[in-house]
């Protein structure tokens, strides 16, 4: 049997060009305009990672610690690299050097092609459901945003599922590899949240296979199977050791950890968890995009009912302007939102046809991802069902916004529906066709007509709105829904005219296909638009953002060691200040739990405290103990220079406390730590035995992200408190080359025991996480690029090495 180009390999370079050809054009601005997307989240994440990335630079070493945020915490979740790691040369090559965030796109529909070539759909479909799944603006949504990570991660659950799936078809060496490649990769980028989904995709896969297959199958096939998966799983956690163990080391800590405080609860807070809860409703964008009014600040055109309004009422047309540039349309129930989750009423409508066309095994595993993850999906809007899988479901408490899930079904929605068209045009059965259409559509057409009978479409908004212009706001969410459905009507109509002339055979297939293809595209093309446009790029956002102010080069100018507290940016939704100082605040979703605690009850009290006086001329630098205990020097109040105010009252790097206060419990601590004179006393809790005060000086010698060397002067043995903050994995301190025992003192400081006389003090940051893991993990992921070959190479052989 000799390999056949033009109809087994052509098609497959078609499928790609499409691929990369459509990631070029929508993305043309930073292809080759060399702009870049605005988004916030990466901005964030530069300047908390200013100091790593400085570092690895002009060292060549990874800092593994970073003072940059939070008073210092790990830098694994914020730039971690391991030398010999083949990840990035892997994503280099697979997704063509289209450059990130862009080609995790590409390599999205390259994986979902994967999938659907392999429960044999054909080649043209296979590329219809390919762009569905990466172009729906769940996507787009996150891109604008900055969650790259979280898009790698969706956009691999395909190729990790494809993997799962071969195995099970006999392909078991193929099947590992790919599934070993998918995971390696989506574990690199570090969404454990969709990782957490994918698993939940993958079992529910999983367990559907074997109710059917294992009649048919024997147990040692099954075993075999099983085997092949695991070592597959195996390899992925393998090639991602040193990430792996960094974050399950720190994860204890971190505020997903166990709470240290008797009133917190272990993990996140129910509130908090589902405070991005989708609608039970909203799923009705699926279908209709624009049926919660679209984003949370939408364009609406000066002749909508609001512009009228605006205008009856006399206000002025620059103001008039702006309200209707960014309207309040959205009157769903999350807080706020980009834009709806769309993608494809077509995909949607195809999915439904598999109730009636798709196999049943399909029909049953991709049925039942959509129908779970729209339930995860809704939160706290499905009580009874999301609090139970958060209280018994191991590690699920460590997640927020549960809309997410959203990622599953947007996965399992092209993929049903392409089987379930693959299927109906094998059999060329039109009763499927016929009960599906009227289904969609006589839906659509009812939301279409008559919609606005059933909905008020008010929101909470509309309270800070005057009556006037609430009640067009209304009339205009109204009209969004009814045009987006006539539209979503309009395309179900086509691709159903499509379908059933090629059932009729008066279109072919290769017809069908193409035009399917121009449909998806143009649907998603226009929405996507809304959202991410020519506006969204820009030539270097980072250069203005992170601009110099007077205020931070005045500070600048000082080259000593301390910290910064920038009354402007909040304590743990900004990340500017880090990018030049190391900041009291910061940007990130997984704080140390304990520095969180001092946020909540020490640092912002003592914040607004500072900030009511200094208004009434009262510049009160011993009422701020604690933010002077994390050696804060400047305290900047504005851009100007004027604006920045050193504080005379700042700790310093390290000293002796004169008083030890011995405290029982965390709680006493917290609370404490807010009423000391933090120079002259010291908490020390008494679980870690007793301690004596001392009497000298300490000074800060030198210092960097992993290590830091002080002087001590000691006229009296005693306890020294360092400002810097106690993290009780990988951190090593010497006393003239004797390791001692670092002590945790004010609630999250470190402290030692020095004796007497002259002593050289020096930390170092080396936790065997890291270090203990860097080569065998290098070797996992050569094993896996050989495990890939030596799999594409069987596969081949075995279909095409013996004579036809």
């Amino acid at each position: 049997m000799q390999l056949n180009f033009q109809k087994e390999v052509l098609p497959h370079f078609i499928g790609i060009a499409v691929f990369y050809l459509l990631v070029v054009f929508y993305f043309s601005p930073l292809v080759f305009e060399g702009k870049v997307i605005f988004q916030n989240d990466i901005l964030q994440w530069e300047g908390s990672a200013k100091e790593v990335l400085d570092y690895r630079e002009n060292t060549g070493e990874q800092a593994l610690w970073t003072n940059s945020m939070f008073g210092g915490m790990p830098a694994y979740f914020i730039s971690l690299e391991f030398p010999g790691d083949i990840t990035n040369a892997l994503v280099s090559v697979l997704t063509l050097g289209l450059p990130h965030p862009i080609n995790g796109l590409f390599f999205g529909m390259l994986g979902m092609y994967v999938l659907l070539l392999s429960f044999r759909v054909r080649p043209l479909l296979a590329i219809v459901g390919s762009i569905a799944f990466t172009f729906n603006t769940y996507n787009l949504l996150s891109l604008e945003a900055g969650h790259n990570a979280k898009i790698w991660a969706v956009c691999l659950i395909p190729l990790i599922i494809a993997g799962i799936h071969l195995a099970f078809e006999k392909k078991h060496l193929l099947g590992a590899a790919l599934l070993a490649l998918g995971l390696l990769l989506q574990l690199k980028f570090n969404h454990l949240q969709i990782t957490y989904y994918t698993l939940l995709t993958s079992v529910i896969y999983v367990v559907v296979r074997l109710v059917f297959d294992w009649k048919k199958d024997s147990l040692a096939q099954l075993a075999k199977t099983f085997l092949f998966l695991i070592l597959g799983a195996i390899l992925a956690v393998g090639g991602n050791m040193g990430r792996l163990a960094t974050a399950l080391e720190y994860s204890p800590y971190s505020t997903r950890g166990e709470a240290t405080l008797e009133t917190e609860s272990g993990g996140l807070d129910k509130d908090y968890a589902f405070s991005w809860s989708n609608g039970k409703l909203e799923t009705l964008t699926l279908l209709i995009p624009n049926f919660y009014g679209g984003g949370s600040q939408t364009s609406l055109e000066s002749d909508s009912n609001s512009g009228q309004a605006l205008r009856s009422n006399g206000v002025d047309n620059a103001q008039a302007r702006g309200f209707l540039q960014g309207a309040p349309t959205y009157w769903g129930d999350q807080p706020f939102t980009g834009g709806p989750i769309y993608g494809g009423v077509i995909l949607v409508f195809l999915a439904i046809l598999g109730i009636w066309a798709a196999p049943k095994e399909s029909l049953i595993a991709f049925g039942t991802i959509i129908i779970f993850s729209l339930m995860l999906s809704w939160g706290k809007n499905l009580s009874w069902f999301n609090y139970l899988l958060f209280d018994i479901l191991p590690g699920y408490n460590k997640f927020r916004a549960v809309s997410m899930a959203l990622g599953m079904t947007l996965f399992a929605i092209p993929v049903l529906g392409m089987i379930s068209l693959e299927r109906l045009l094998e059999r060329k059965e039109l009763k499927p066709l016929l009960i599906s259409g009227a289904t969609v559509g006589g839906l659509l057409l009812i939301l279409a007509v008559a919609g606005g009978a059933f909905f008020r479409f008010d929101a909470a908004v509309d309270a800070n709105l005057p009556d006037w212009l609430a009640s067009a706001i209304q009339k205009d969410r109204k009209e969004l829904l009814s045009a987006s459905a006539w539209k979503s009507l309009i395309l179900v109509i086509a691709a159903f005219a499509l379908i059933y002339f090629t059932l009729k055979e008066k279109l072919s297939h290769t017809v069908l296909g193409l035009s399917l293809t121009a449909l998806v595209i143009g649907d998603l093309w226009v929405e996507n638009r809304k959202y991410l446009n020519a506006e969204s790029f820009q030539g270097n956002p980072a250069r203005q953002f992170f601009a110099e102010t007077p205020a931070e080069q005045k500070i600048g100018a000082d080259e000593g060691y301390f910290r910064v507290l920038n009354l402007g940016e909040s304590l743990t939704q900004g990340a500017r200040t880090s990018y030049r100082f190391y900041s009291l605040g910061g940007y990130h979703g997984a704080k140390l739990r304990r520095y969180q605690d001092l946020i909540d009850y020490q640092l912002q009290p003592e914040m607004e405290g500072f900030i009511a006086k200094a208004q009434e001329g009262d510049f009160d630098w011993n009422g701020i103990g604690v933010i002077n205990m994390l050696n804060t020097k400047y305290l900047i109040a504005g851009q100007d220079a004027n604006s920045v105010f050193e504080n005379p009252e700042a700790n310093g790097p390290a000293w002796v406390p004169s008083e030890i206060i011995s405290v029982s419990s965390n709680e006493e601590e917290i609370q404490q730590i807010g009423e000391i004179d933090t120079k002259t006393q010291a908490t020390f809790a008494e679980s870690q035995g007793q301690v004596n005060e001392g009497s000298g000086t300490v000074s800060l010698q030198a210092n960097g992200p992993n290590e830091l060397r002080y002087q001590a002067d000691m006229d009296t043995g005693g306890l020294v408190v360092f400002s810097e903050i106690f993290y009780p994995e990988g951190w090593k301190a010497t006393i003239d080359g004797e390791e001692v025992d670092i002590l945790r003192v004010n609630y999250l400081l470190r402290g030692l025991e020095v004796p007497t006389g002259s002593h050289e003090i020096l930390f170092q940051f080396s936790p065997g996480s890291y270090t203990a893991t860097k080569v065998p993990m290098v070797i996992f992921q050569y094993l896996i690029a050989l495990g890939l070959i030596a799999g594409a190479f069987f596969t081949y052989k075995n279909q095409y090495g013996r004579k036809g």
